[in-house]
């Protein structure tokens, strides 16, 4: 008697698919860079989702798995229906809301995780808003506190997020004016040195405020902000003396104030005012070894109802991604300024 031989090859149990509908733009706007997000997608939950095709096909194994990658694209989608785009910490939580709890529905269809709209479009279209999960929570502390101490390294978006709002509260009117400073303390040049009369010599040290400004407010539009005051770009020392009421007031490289700059500077707030201080106090260029009065007002004026304070990390930092290997170099090497 012949022995039956098995076929050369295994039969396996046809896949469940399920096609959304998606334009091309909004594919791209969910798939984020490189498509980064489908391929987390894809790897989190075992589903292999094909876009060539018009809409978005989910291929799975199961009927719950299907699911739950079409639950995750729902909420995704209807995220950048309101001009977001996702960021890394809203996908992570959304897949971790999609995962079956025991005992629960295997299918996974929990809510989504809370993301806000963004602070404002920007003149190019674009939106501005948190990037990672520590710049989320500055936004909330922001949005809640009258003076806010928000301390982290270079490119965590402290200062970027800061003029963001502050625009965003003067187009609905909960100021009259944006004011913007910082301390011209020299990091190694001497102003005295510089060409020009003093408003050429400080224009070095607003430059980046001018920066973030001009992403958000159109060249013409700034300079008529200007022109009536509406928007203030100047040193520390011209703060002495003013009372600074109804305007959102940001002290930009606030490690660079000493302990009576900063004395000085609290005490201008008038009422209506909202004051947000943002400093890298591994960065402080003062002379002598003078004390921070970034430092020493966290540090004195930590509990204090009303009061904000917000610490973002290197995992916060949204420019290239080698600064943030660059600074863990440095300080690897012991090499804090």
């Amino acid at each position: 008697m012949e022995q039956e031989l098995s076929p050369p090859f295994t039969i396996l149990a046809p896949l469940i698919t399920l096609t959304l509908p998606a334009t091309d733009e909004e594919k791209t706007r969910l798939g984020g860079e490189s498509e980064q997000n489908f391929i987390r997608l894809e790897q989190t939950l075992g589903v292999k989702l094909l876009t060539r095709n018009p809409g978005i096909t989910i291929q799975a194994e199961d009927e719950a798995t299907a699911h739950r990658a079409r639950i995750a694209l729902e909420h995704m989608t209807q995220a950048i229906k309101t001009g977001q785009q996702i960021p890394e910490f809203y996908l992570e939580d959304l897949l971790n809301s999609s995962k079956p709890a025991n005992g629960s529905d295997p299918s996974g269809s929990g809510a989504a995780p809370a993301l806000e709209k963004p602070i404002l479009m920007d003149r190019y279209g674009n939106p501005i808003q948190a990037k990672t999960r520590g710049q989320a929570q500055f936004v909330k502390v922001v949005r809640k506190y009258d003076m806010i101490f928000a301390a982290g390294p270079a490119g965590t978006g402290k200062t970027f997020l800061a003029v963001a709002m502050a625009v965003q509260a003067l187009e609905k009117r909960l100021v009259d004016r944006i004011i913007l400073c910082r301390p011209a303390v020299e990091s190694g040049e001497s102003l005295g040195f510089l060409p020009g009369m003093i408003s050429e010599k400080i224009a070095p040290y607003m430059r980046p405020l001018y920066d973030a400004l001009s992403v958000m407010i159109s060249a013409d539009k700034l300079r008529e902000y200007s022109e009536e005051n509406v928007v203030e770009i100047a040193p520390l020392a011209y703060m002495r003396g003013r009372t600074l009421g109804r305007s959102f007031i940001i002290l930009d490289e606030a490690q660079n104030t000493t302990v009576a700059q900063m004395k000085m500077f609290l005490t201008r707030i008038g009422v209506g005012s909202k004051t947000v201080l943002t400093g890298d106090e591994s960065q402080v260029d003062l002379l002598d070894r003078q004390k921070s009065g970034f430092t020493h007002a966290r540090s004195i004026l930590a509990g204090i109802e009303g009061i904000g304070q917000i610490e973002l990390g290197l995992e916060d930092i949204v420019r290239h991604r080698l600064v943030r290997e660059v600074i863990q170099a440095y300080e690897r090497d012991g090499v804090k300024g």
